[in-house]
């Protein structure tokens, strides 16, 4: 156990160092190193590298991929919540209908409203849509008399068709020349990183490890039963509901500056539990930091496959998740 944390550091420090350095244009780890060690103190190496350069690892890649690590470690988290929560190993962030509300709000704006806030309007439009999805599924499930598990499920995807068809009408309805744009938005990309957006993603997701991280021991009451976490205390429909909450507030931030990248909370839990056990104090925290490593390399991937094109990062995880998907569902039969 001694050796995990040193493990995990070199793995991000490998994963960083390969998704800023690897590329259309490839540049040297040391000259990337570099040029983060000047950008923090002035000086500290001689300039031997060009201006292109410079601007391609520092207003590019870097906040690239740190939003990349942003992004998959509150998709991660979020699995690792919902999955002992609604006792399904297939839960995943976008069981809610979150991802359904965040794109539809990014639809409104990339079709109807245009740019009037700026570069921030897609993702404030579609952090509202991922709230207005939040506060419809705890709404539908108590007006069904109840805001069990499969209640809230079962409203989360009433809510995730209904915004569906909702964005598929506005695209209809719009520019077809806009079109493009929007699809590829609504496959995932990180292609709108930039440093001053990195506060509100990173934010939300220290916020929320705040909340859960000492409450995961009431998780694994969750994980083993209704009644039992009951009987151990636990206020059932109330923690649920928080937890769901939570769930789509991570989710729909995520989102707003990512697009809908799917599979990566339904996958990476999955593999914290298979080397780290089932306790929820353990997978929360390496849920978070492998969700990050699995989206930058997923990222890297996409561009290398691609290059010089950008490809949707959500056409490769999708491509790995089906196959995780089917690995999961055999494993818990």
């Amino acid at each position: 156990m001694v050796f995990w944390p040193f493990l995990l550091l070199a793995l991000v420090l490998i994963t960083i160092s390969a998704g800023v350095s690897l590329g259309a244009a490839p540049i040297p780890v040391t000259t990337v190193w570099k040029i983060l060690a000047n950008h923090i103190k002035p000086d500290s190496f001689a300039i031997d590298w060009t201006q292109g350069r410079e601007s391609i690892v520092w207003d590019v890649r870097f906040p690239r991929v740190l939003l990349g690590g942003l992004i998959g470690a509150g998709l991660a988290l979020t699995g690792a919540v919902l999955q002992p929560a609604t006792r399904n190993p297939l839960a995943d962030p976008h069981l809610l209908g979150v991802s359904s509300g965040a794109a539809f709000g990014a639809i409104v704006a990339l079709l109807h409203t245009g740019m009037v806030l700026g570069l921030l309007t897609v993702p404030l439009f579609a952090f509202m849509g991922a709230l207005l999805a939040t506060a419809l599924v705890p709404m539908i499930a108590g007006a069904t008399r109840g805001l069990q598990a499969d209640r809230l499920v079962l409203s989360g995807v009433i809510v995730a068709f209904f915004f569906t068809a909702l964005g598929n009408i506005l695209v209809f309805l719009g520019d077809p020349r806009a079109t493009q744009t929007v699809m590829f938005w609504m496959l995932g990309g990180l292609g709108l990183a930039q440093w001053h957006h990195l506060i509100y993603p990173a934010a939300v997701l220290m916020a929320a490890l705040a909340y859960l991280l000492p409450n995961a021991q009431l998780l694994n009451a969750m994980a083993m039963g209704d009644e039992t976490a009951t009987t151990l205390g636990v206020n059932v429909p109330r923690f649920r509901l928080t937890l769901f909450v939570v769930s789509a507030l991570v989710t729909g931030t995520m989102v707003a500056f990512s697009g809908a990248i799917g599979f990566v909370g339904l996958m990476v839990p999955h593999m914290v539990r298979a080397l780290a056990g089932s306790d929820n104090r353990g997978v929360l925290a390496l849920s978070t930091v492998v969700g990050g490593l699995v989206l930058i390399a997923a990222d890297l991937v996409a561009r290398l496959a691609a290059a010089p094109e950008d490809m949707p990062i959500g056409i490769v995880t999708g491509l790995i998740g089906c196959v995780a998907f089917v690995w999961i569902m055999r494993k818990a039969e």
